[in-house]
């Protein structure tokens, strides 16, 4: 999976879990966010992913991958 993550432009991914209700953020890095996130959808171990993980999202019936989506930046210290 990181392997896969990385060729197809994903870089500094994290995930963050607020214990509470369960919400998780992503965070990463890439030149071009549509670009790589179908470059991912296109490989084997993202389809293995996606139904693992299914259970852990709600997503009305999409992919997990599917209903995510970029956060507006309105801050950056630097």
């Amino acid at each position: 999976m990181l392997d896969a993550l990385r060729a197809a432009g994903w870089h500094n991914y994290s995930l963050f879990l607020r214990p509470d209700d369960g919400l998780v953020v992503g965070y990463l890095e890439t030149d071009d966010f549509a670009a790589a996130q179908q470059r991912m959808a296109a490989t084997d171990v993202n389809d293995r992913w996606q139904a693992g993980m299914a259970q852990y999202f709600h997503s009305n019936g999409a992919t997990p991958d599917q209903v995510m989506q970029p956060l507006a930046e309105y801050f950056h210290l630097d």
